[in-house]
């Protein structure tokens, strides 16, 4: 097993917030240990795991449980909290379109205030989250999940992003193909 490099342990103000679609890809590729090979905390919107969850999928039971195994910290927000209200109340104004893209918002925005030294990288495969639309704080970094792959192995972290991508494809994921940030 490669050695992690000192300069990403060195990043101990670093969070890394996974939306739906990293946490299905790795899921389907057997890989979502890899969320954590930085060494960086892993945290999950509430909204997220209720959305990847909620339904059984192929990954469903295998994101729930890793999340319990890795005793993975779970934010909690004003959207997921209003939408399980809804529920209880059998109301549906809020919908479930894009409430975890808005919850992860709503807390990147709290990270921004409450702690702006840490900087959170959220990982998404959604070409709209791509757009300058999606606003994030200026201490969050939006990521695309072949990005963070190829970050990864670009660190010497995981042997090949393409293994894990053709895992993924090959168990039946069709995920992105953006990659953001773009090479420049």
């Amino acid at each position: 097993m490669p050695s992690v490099p000192e300069v990403v342990r060195a990043s101990p103000n670093v969070i890394v917030l996974p939306d739906s679609g990293p946490l299905i890809t790795l899921a389907y590729a057997g890989a979502l240990d890899v969320l954590m090979k930085p060494l960086w905390p892993v945290k999950i919107v509430d909204m997220v795991l209720d959305e990847v969850t909620r339904n059984a999928t192929p990954t469903s039971e295998l994101i729930r449980l890793w999340v319990q195994e890795q005793n993975i910290s779970i934010l909690k927000t004003r959207t997921c909290e209003r939408y399980q209200e809804q529920q209880a109340q059998k109301k549906d104004s809020l919908g479930k379109r894009n409430l975890g893209e808005l919850a992860i918002q709503e807390a990147m925005h709290d990270l921004a205030l409450k702690d702006p030294e840490t900087m959170g990288v959220f990982l998404f495969e959604d070409h709209k989250i791509a757009r300058t639309t999606f606003l994030v704080p200026s201490n969050c970094r939006k990521v695309s999940t072949r990005s963070w792959l190829l970050f990864l192995e670009g660190k010497g972290i995981i042997p090949s992003a393409t293994d894990i991508e053709r895992r993924a494809i090959t168990r039946g994921r069709q995920f992105s193909s953006i990659r953001f940030p773009p090479d420049t």
